[in-house]
């Protein structure tokens, strides 16, 4: 242990350093904070809802972006509303076991979200490259079996990293985490011992996740690529390419964020200028997310005007 660092007991909360430069306007974040999370959450339900309603949804794409939905309100809720009830309080504290919950859920989630991304690119790829197989292959057992996959393959690797950051030695002198949560390198940074082995764990296992399910991504639309390019009609090269440039939009910027900021041996020495990125899985990606998918699908579209006139006409 460093010197004058104390035992991980003696740490019982941590003080979030918050958005450099931006906690001074604390009314203002506070409201655009509560805004993206209550547009986050509306887009996100109303997915998952007219997904689960409308008969014309029923197949594996849209089972699929209703669990994406579920993946970002749950990420979302993750960090949004204890950051709001500090903005209330005034106090930018987070309790150590909360600090750890909320460490493991975010890194958790995050993983989920990048696994099941890979496998709505499979999904696409065999429902345009072998469409006569594609109800075999996607069944809705199959389906059940893929979405529990991703939950669990994110659920265990998790779990390692995070006893051995709970079981670190923390200085109790200083402990402000230079961060608006508790992510992982500037939890690192205040250890008071050396973290190198940890670091280069998270760094093993951060490429396993997202360099292997990107790689499926790429070799997944690769292959749409060249099937579409074999389509005749332009009309059909139209429909092949809008299925997927959703889906293309929200990859591009989930995996470029993640890779910046998780994709590399130390974590603990490069977190001053991470939080811009950090803001596009916690809050940009989890509220476009709905809209994408909405705006540039037309039986989205259809089945929510649909689900609104329902609501309309009841009452």
């Amino acid at each position: 242990m460093a010197p004058g660092g104390n035992q991980r007991g003696d740490v019982t909360e941590f003080t979030l350093a918050g958005f450099p430069n931006l906690n001074s306007t604390r009314v203002e974040l506070f409201s655009v904070l509560l805004l993206v999370y209550l547009l986050t959450l509306t887009g996100n339900v109303l997915i998952v809802g007219v997904v689960r309603a409308d008969t014309r949804l029923q197949n594996p794409m849209y089972f699929f972006l209703g669990k994406l939905s579920c993946l970002e309100i749950l990420l979302t809720s993750v960090i949004i509303p204890k950051m709001l009830s500090n903005f209330l309080s005034g106090k930018y504290t987070i309790s150590f076991a909360a600090c750890i919950t909320q460490f493991y859920f975010y890194f958790f989630l995050l993983a989920s979200e990048f696994l099941l991304l890979a496998f709505m690119s499979v999904d696409r790829y065999l429902a345009i490259c072998h469409p006569l197989h594609y109800p075999l292959l996607m069944s809705g057992a199959v389906c059940f079996r893929v979405a529990l996959a991703c939950w669990m393959w994110g659920l265990l690797p998790v779990l390692g990293p995070t006893v051995a950051v709970a079981l670190l030695p923390f200085c109790k002198q200083g402990a402000v985490v230079q961060h608006f949560f508790c992510d992982s390198g500037p939890l690192l940074r205040l250890a008071g011992t050396n973290t190198k082995k940890l670091e280069e764990t998270d760094f093993v296992l951060a490429s396993l996740v997202i360099v292997s399910s990107l790689m499926i991504t790429v070799v997944s639309y690769g292959h749409i690529v060249l099937a579409v390019v074999c389509i005749p009609s332009t009309s059909g090269h139209q429909k092949a390419f809008s299925a997927c440039t959703s889906h293309l939009m929200l990859v591009t910027l989930s995996y470029g964020s993640a890779i910046f900021l998780y994709v590399q041996p130390s974590q603990s020495g490069s977190v001053d200028a991470n939080w811009e990125v950090t803001v596009i899985t916690t809050f940009v990606t989890p509220l476009l997310n709905p809209f994408i998918y909405a705006l540039s699908n037309e039986r989205v579209k259809e089945a929510l005007k649909d689900m609104f006139r329902k609501v309309v006409a009841d009452f």
